[in-house]
């Protein structure tokens, strides 16, 4: 029995592997990572400035840009020199994307740029992934009890048992709620606001977490099947 409740505490540290893993996927927003393309404001209020369109105003015009004026702009960026790269990342919650001084980030809810059609996919997305983590978590806890509980009467073989069932849908949890996010993101951009579209994007290290939490998932419940099994054929 002690042998078996090592084992046990052996299989804890993936299980909060695979819970600290979804936890951080869900409260961050690197999901996808990539660059959009924004044409540079007039540098009117700025001159000088590097990430703004340098221009020169006729002298009739006496410097001045008034919205009601009919200044004559000669403007010295052409084609790619008018335009900025910003960086941007997406998570389930929000989107942000760096400003033109990169200092600091404008951050604005996912949801407001997701097609309206399609956000209750992901609505579903994210209830599968917080059914996701609480699955992980129950098993963690089930399986903490056992390690810590000295009674001889408690039944650790229906614990491995419960471990592997919670572990395999947690995984399966995941797995759905994973391509129902990738399928959401896809589609909003081709069909999300002309002012979030990026231009080249790529998946992120929350993404990355999001599969490997999946992939401890499984291998946790196969881990714990087995044992279930060997123990059954056992007694």
């Amino acid at each position: 029995m002690d042998r078996a409740r090592q084992q046990q505490a052996l299989l804890l540290l993936p299980i909060c592997l695979a819970l600290a893993f979804s936890l951080t996927a869900v409260v961050s927003s690197h999901w996808c990572e990539g660059i959009r393309r924004v044409v540079k404001p007039l540098c009117q209020d700025q001159p000088g400035g590097q990430h703004c369109i340098h221009f020169k105003p006729d002298n009739s015009s006496n410097g001045r840009m008034d919205n009601d004026s009919q200044a004559v702009l000669y403007i010295w960026e052409l084609g790619d020199d008018k335009f900025v790269q910003r960086g941007f990342h997406v998570g389930l919650w929000q989107s942000c994307e760096e400003s033109l001084n990169g200092e600091d980030e404008k951050c604005r809810s996912f949801q407001s740029v997701v097609p309206a059609e399609e956000q209750g996919v992901l609505w579903l997305s994210i209830g599968g992934k917080i059914l996701d983590i609480v699955l992980i978590l129950t098993s963690a806890i089930l399986l903490g009890s056992r390690v810590s509980c000295r009674s001889p009467g408690f039944d650790w073989l229906r614990v491995d048992a419960l471990v592997a069932i919670f572990m395999v849908l947690a995984g399966l949890l995941g797995m759905v709620a994973h391509m129902m996010y990738t399928t959401i993101f896809q589609i909003t951009v081709n069909l999300g606001p002309e002012d979030w579209k990026p231009q080249t994007w790529d998946y992120g290290w929350s993404y990355c977490l999001a599969w490997g939490s999946f992939a401890l998932c499984l291998a946790v419940s196969v881990t714990a099947m087995s044992r279930f099994t060997a123990a059954r054929l056992e007694f």
